[in-house]
């Protein structure tokens, strides 16, 4: 997870705001970045200059509110198993509500390779969970995290603003030709499964010799 570095970056951003909303509810922020990544999805599918900027605000603010939750948590003594687990599946809704967004507006992406990136997102977070759930502790480890994965969105979203609002343009060689977006739908097809691969192979290693099924 590459901006795992940056985090003492993305506090001096979060805390200011955080100190000021010890009455809210983090579950509320919550909400508020999985209708923010909705809406982001769907601006993704009707396309167009307009709407592709939308996306790209909505992106933000559905990621700003993914960080700033847990931080009022933490800083006000409100985390619970509740509050984590609606994160988690807020997160996962997230992801799936972008990536269909994206990968349905055939001018922007195509179909087969959104379904591949979507499904290397879900694996990857389900080989989390599964370490989680066999003891070993949840496994955020991998080369592609969902921080990196929304700043990376967000990046194509702005060059193919940029470049070919519209859609329907293609960077490359022959058959490795892609639009802006769409590179980054490719690599996430590619990064998110092998972050997943990697995440399955560490869960694999930690287990002792003597362990045994059910």
């Amino acid at each position: 997870m590459v901006l795992d570095r940056l985090r003492p970056l993305a506090d001096g951003i979060l805390v200011p705001v955080a100190t000021r909303m010890g009455k809210v509810n983090p579950n509320t922020i919550s909400w508020i970045g999985l209708v923010a990544a909705g809406l982001a999805g769907l601006s993704f599918y009707v396309g167009g200059a307009g709407f592709l900027l939308l996306a790209l605000i909505l992106i933000l603010v559905s990621a700003y509110s993914d960080a700033l939750d847990g931080k009022v948590a933490k800083m006000f003594g409100k985390t619970s198993l509740r509050g984590d687990f609606l994160d988690h599946v807020f997160d996962r809704y997230g992801d799936v509500f972008l990536l269909t967004g994206l990968a349905f507006n055939a001018a922007y992406c195509s179909l087969w390779i959104g379904t591949l990136a979507i499904i290397g997102v879900l694996l990857t977070s389900y080989m989390g969970t599964q370490a989680q759930a066999l003891g070993q502790g949840r496994r955020y480890a991998g080369i592609l995290g969902r921080a990196d994965r929304l700043v990376l969105l967000a990046l194509g979203g702005f060059i193919q603003l940029v470049a070919a609002p519209s859609g329907n343009v293609l960077w490359g060689v022959g058959p490795v030709s892609f639009g802006p977006l769409e590179w980054i739908m490719v690599l996430f097809a590619v990064l998110a499964n092998a972050t997943a691969i990697q995440r399955a192979i560490g869960i694999w290693r930690g287990f002792s010799p003597a362990a045994k099924g059910p």
